[in-house]
Order: C-alpha cells, then structure tokens, then sequence
C-alpha cells in the first residue's frame, strides 16, 4: 500500500418492474482492453482487525493530494447492519459532492461542517458477506451481494440491509459496482417522475453518462422512441445504449424547432428552463436530475427551485427530485440486468490507489458511461486498464 498510517475507526456507517415491453437482449461496449487480472493470493490473516481503505481528512474541489489509502480498523456492524468485503466499488457525482463538500448544504445534512464526518467518499458497493447482525434475516455469510452505504472506497463495509440485493448474477462485482446510485437514479426519473409511457417521445440530456446511460435503456425498457443528447466522441456509445436517435450537442439545439418531446430527462445539462420548454410538448414532463453550475451555495439548483415554483401556472409539468436508495430498486435493476434488457457502460476500471483519478476522468467529462473502482487485497495500486469503447 502507498501509506500504512494506522488512523481512528471510521465507526459504524450507514449510509414494480416495468410490464414486459420493447423487450430485447443489451449489449453494451465494453473496454476494448482486457481488465487486468485480481486473482492471486490474499493478504496474509495477522490476526488484527484492520482494513485498506482511502482516507480523506479535509474538504478539498479537487481531487488531487486530497486521498491516500492507509490501514485503518475495520468497521464494526451492529444488531441490524451486514459487514461486507467489498470487492468493486464506483464514482458518481455523488461522490464528488461529499468529498468537496459541495454544495455547503452537504455538510448540514450530516456530513460534517470543517472536516468530513466520513472520511471516505465511497458510496456504491459489490462484494460478498462477511458476517451479519443478530436481527438480520434476509442475508448470509458468503452471499454475493450490491447496494449502497457509507465508506466504500475500503475492504470491509457496513451495511444496512435496505440497501442491499442479491447481485446480478450475470454481472462481474466491478459492473455491478456501477449500478447502485446510477441506475437507481435512472430508474426514478424514468419511472417515478417522468411516467414514460410506451409510444412516448423522451430526450436524454446527458445521455452518455453514468445516469443517462442507464436511462435511455430503462427507457426504450418502457417502449419510449428514444433521443439521446451528447457530444460528438460519444455518440456511438449511446447508439449502442439503444437509442433511437443521437444529437450532438457541440452541432445541433434540441429546441431549434423540431420535434417536440413528452418527456425530458436532463442529467447533464444546465440549459434554461424556458429553453427546455420550447423541446417540451403543451402538456409535457420535464426532470432535471442533474446539473453542476450553480456555486457552493445551490450547486446548480437553481433552475430546480424555479421549476417547482413555475410548473403549478403552467400545463407542462417541471420538476426534480432527490433519489432513494432500497433494496426493491435494487430488485428491478437486477431482474431488467438478468432479463438482458440493461447492462452497464463501463467506461474503465482503477485501482483503489487511484480514485482521486477516477474522479478526475469524471469531472473533466471524459467517462463513457461508469468508471468501477476494483478493491483487491495486495491488488490495490494496480494501474487502470481500459479505454472509452
């Protein structure tokens, strides 16, 4: 390991399927690089209860100097938590907002004002379990498992079981790493929010990322006609998502004057709203999932809160939401995932040692799709392999 500080425990953390339409086999592009081998020896048993894991100890905007992966004490799970060796975890925006402390709302939600009150920024998870609390039913030692929590980016993790689920059994821990945050978050917007119905127009703003590469399949799952807003280097990578039509944004305006959509999703966008209104049909549904420009106090909010305040005078309907993270998501993903009709888009996949990289490959926009973080014993500083497909 690049640094063997023993520090304080870290504590205990915490943190309806569509019908059967447009039904078809996903096949995404993987790396056209083989993923470097984690098979090998583990980590000798000295017998202490400790752990690799990244550590953070200030806020920082950017992830540079701001990580080391040192040996720290295990979690420790209570009555109603599941322990579980991590064997992949993966970055989201998610994860950038909690290890900048970004917006400043994060840190009053108990995150921690000055200083991180969890100091790994790790949020998504695949492993196996270690061991569970005395009221836990629903899981066993050795299942293999996916979900969220706090602290990811280490060995061991500590769980809630409402935010685990059986892993797809047709996915390798680094893939199904990536789904949690993301294809939940998809799943919500699509589902919950939009109310895709089939034979709907919908518009991806964002479609190439971690959330909208999940979107426009669960999309085409509920038999949308499908368009995917990205930028010209990765409009391949959302053809192959599934969609039906692809416009780049560095050549083409979405709300030029053509057709007009039922439903748009906008992850990745920071367009006006009476821009996405004009894209929008009379009676059209508007999602803003995402959006970055907007300081450290909103975080880019601030079209969110003018959307809910205009949308009850106006036909259209415009909103947001904060997604949930449970397990009965978790179950759909998996059963779409198993179907065939979801898989993820796995941009590449790093170390453990080089998360402050990952989270740079996404900030600066270059990931197609997700970017998994592989947690090995003695494997941690193995250098990322892969390519954007």
């Amino acid at each position: 390991m690049a640094d063997t500080d023993i520090v304080r425990p870290m504590g205990a953390t915490d943190p309806g399927r569509p019908s059967g339409r447009a039904r078809r086999k996903r096949e995404v592009p993987m790396s056209t690089t083989p993923f470097h081998d984690l098979t090998g020896p583990p980590a000798a048993d000295t017998g202490r209860r400790t752990m690799g894991a990244v550590v953070q100890d200030r806020y920082g905007p950017a992830p540079e100097g701001l990580f080391r992966v040192a040996t720290i004490d295990r979690p420790t799970i209570t009555h109603d938590q599941v322990l579980v060796r991590v064997h992949a975890a993966s970055v989201d925006r998610g994860t950038w907002h909690l290890m900048a402390g970004l917006p400043y709302p994060v840190r009053l939600v108990g995150f921690g004002l000055r200083r991180p009150t969890y100091a790994n920024p790790g949020r998504n998870l695949a492993g196996t379990v270690e061991a569970v609390g005395a009221d836990v039913t629903d899981f066993g030692a050795g299942d293999e498992v996916y979900g969220t929590a706090t602290s990811t980016f280490a060995e061991y993790a500590a769980v809630r079981p409402a935010k685990l689920a059986p892993k797809p059994a047709n996915l390798s821990f680094e893939q199904a790493a990536t789904v949690p945050v993301s294809g939940g978050t998809a799943l919500q917007a699509v589902r919950d929010h939009g109310r895709v119905q089939a034979g709907e127009k919908v518009l991806v703003i964002g479609a190439s990322g971690g959330v909208g590469s999940f979107a426009v399949q669960i999309a085409k799952v509920f038999g949308a006609e499908v368009t995917g807003v990205c930028s010209t280097s990765k409009a391949d990578l959302v053809r192959a998502l599934g969609a039906d039509h692809v416009l780049d944004y560095t050549r083409q305006d979405f709300a030029d004057g053509g057709p007009r959509f039922d439903v748009i999703l906008d992850i990745g966008g920071n367009a006006g709203l009476s821009h996405l209104r004009r894209a929008l049909t009379a009676r059209g549904r508007l999602v803003i999932v995402g959006g970055e420009a907007g300081g450290r106090l909103l975080g880019g909010s601030g079209r969110q809160i003018r959307a809910e305040l205009l949308s009850p005078f106006i036909r259209q309907q415009l909103g947001t939401f904060v997604a949930s993270e449970k397990t009965a998501d978790l179950m759909t993903l998996r059963d779409l995932i198993e179907a065939g009709e979801l898989a993820p888009a796995i941009d590449r996949t790093h170390a453990l040692s080089e998360v402050a990289a990952a989270i740079r490959h996404m900030l600066d926009g270059k990931a197609r799709g997700k970017l998994a973080v592989s947690v090995s014993p003695g494997r941690m500083q193995t250098p990322a392999t892969g390519s954007a497909p």
